[in-house]
């Protein structure tokens, strides 16, 4: 067994991983960023609805006084939202904060227990584009200030598979369905495949089988099955009207396939993946062959590319890919990572996104429009040293 590493650390490390962090801390202060300290235990089910399954198995959690369950933090952007509804504020806050998250490793390869990690956010900003232009522009001024010049930028949309979906012929029952799922590669090649074939549950297979009966034979066969469920509480409705209602429902369940031609653009798209200007070319393409209009996130594409390059940033550093979304579930559109090099080859330095739905889901009690940005600042130091860590 491959031991854990604790990540004990000696003088002349600290000092330099202290001077990156204060560097870092600067430009963010400059920038009207305010400092905030954030808690280090939580409530464990607030990061298990909101962070998605890959972290549920990478938390620590341990039981409260009182029977809960407690956790180390595995990520601060929760904790920063929790700060912010409590904080009662209703006008545009800019945060940053620094502090180790705790994960659990996910193979064999990668045993650190903790890691440092900076942070800034952006809160209630309305103009969404003004915001995502502010933060990327942030992220990497910040790792420029800490020597880092050789960048790769990764990134990607969710809202634009939101979209295209939108823009298909798909049964609404399934539209909601494909946007949680698309980015989970295996399950929604499954998915993608159950619908092709027809109805998915074994409720939808009994109503679509029954649906295929012309009206001399359905009904009789939906009334013997309200008779044989007759003890099931049927509310205000008659017996006529339930009947009635499965009828619809069976006829809905036999139109519910997905068309094979539909199922063909979703798999293209989302194969979609490379450097930023191909992937823009390759979608304009597949969505002009299929009829559909996609031009708000295509020119937000172009906007992004266009203030890369006037950060220094050129095409060829860029990339895009239809299926980039990072591994944190509570991503709403524009999704990013900043790349560099450190002695064992590339390396993530920094990654962040869009989250608006995140804070009204925390409990506040409006719709708070947000994004932010990680910095692995012991990657940073790796980078800088491009000695093995």
């Amino acid at each position: 067994m491959i031991p854990y590493d604790f990540g004990v650390a000696d003088t002349p490390y600290l000092e330099k991983l202290d001077a990156i962090e204060a560097t870092l801390r600067g430009v963010f202060q400059a920038r009207d960023y305010r400092r905030i300290d954030l808690p280090i235990i939580h409530d464990a089910l607030v990061f298990v609805d909101h962070l998605g399954e890959e972290m549920r198995h990478r938390m620590f959690t341990f039981p409260g006084p009182s029977g809960e369950e407690l956790c180390l933090r595995p990520e601060q952007t929760i904790p920063a939202c929790q700060y912010w509804i409590g904080s009662g504020a209703k006008n545009v806050g800019r945060l940053h904060y620094i502090g180790s998250v705790f994960r659990l490793p996910t193979d064999d390869t990668h045993r650190r227990l903790h890691f440092r990690q900076m942070g800034a956010e952006i809160f209630g900003l309305a103009d969404r584009k003004a915001g995502n232009t502010e933060m990327l522009k942030l992220s990497i001024e910040a790792l420029r200030a800490v020597g880092l010049h050789d960048l790769d930028v990764k990134f990607g949309d969710l809202s634009l598979f939101s979209a295209f979906v939108d823009a298909l012929d798909i049964p609404r029952q399934w539209r909601g369905r494909m946007k949680r799922h698309f980015l989970r590669t295996g399950y929604f090649k499954t998915l993608l495949s159950a619908m092709s074939r027809g109805a998915t549950t074994g409720s939808q297979r009994l109503l679509a089988h029954l649906g295929t009966l012309d009206a001399a034979e359905g009904r009789p066969a939906f009334e013997g099955l309200v008779d044989m469920l007759g003890a099931a509480p049927q509310g205000a409705r008659t017996r006529e009207e339930i009947v009635d209602r499965l009828m619809e429902q069976a006829a809905d369940a036999v139109a519910l396939k997905l068309d094979p031609k539909v199922a063909s653009l979703i798999v293209k798209l989302l194969s979609i993946s490379g450097p930023v200007e191909k992937a823009h070319e390759k979608i304009r393409a597949l969505t002009k062959s299929a009829g559909i209009s996609l031009d708000r996130p295509l020119k937000a594409m172009e906007d992004r590319l266009a203030t890369l390059k006037s950060l220094g940033v050129e095409a060829d550093h860029v990339s895009f890919s239809v299926r980039f979304g990072r591994n944190l579930d509570y991503y709403t559109g524009f999704v990013f990572e900043l790349w560099t090099r450190d002695a064992e080859g590339p390396v993530q330095v920094a990654g962040g996104g869009r989250y608006d739905t995140l804070l009204e889901q925390l409990g506040a009690k409006r719709s708070i429009p947000a994004i932010g940005v990680a910095i692995r600042t012991e990657r940073v130091l790796a980078a800088q040293r491009k000695t093995p860590r």
